[in-house]
């Protein structure tokens, strides 16, 4: 079994899964868009739907996906309200690479920092308002 998070952007998809590849220092993201649909299953989408709007995309590490997402083409959509998303590293200087990339643009909502859980604990909303977690292995000792 396996439980992997799938993110809804709106329009924003390809750009966010795109710069999690790269912050993240893993392959390019699959991706495969509406516009690759059948056209039987075209006429199924709402109107003004975007060519370059991304049904599904998958962000790999290793031999497994790690994130899923796609752009939720309803004109009302919200975007990751309610969930995060946790990326665990071994060490603190590759919590703080990921972290400061990850908020660029973005809004921190608790700085990079020392807890009794981890060397390096903090939170954030990236530029395409998904909310992270970003921390550095506990030491064992």
């Amino acid at each position: 079994m396996q439980i992997i998070p799938y993110v809804n952007f709106r329009g924003s998809c390809r750009e966010a899964m795109t710069a999690y590849a790269a912050i993240l220092g893993t392959q390019p993201p699959e991706i495969f868009p509406f516009s690759a649909l059948p056209e039987a299953d075209k006429a199924m989408l709402p109107p003004g739907v975007p060519e370059d709007a991304v049904m599904n995309a998958a962000l790999r590490i290793g031999d497994a996906v790690a994130l899923y997402g796609s752009d939720d083409v309803r004109p009302d959509a919200p975007v990751g309200a309610g969930f995060a998303v946790n990326v665990t590293v071994p060490a603190p200087e590759e919590a703080r690479r990921i972290y400061d990339a990850l908020a660029q643009g973005g809004t921190i909502t608790m700085p990079l920092s020392e807890t009794f859980w981890s060397p390096a604990f903090g939170m954030l909303e990236d530029r395409f308002g998904v909310a992270w977690m970003v921390m550095a292995e506990p030491v064992e000792g």
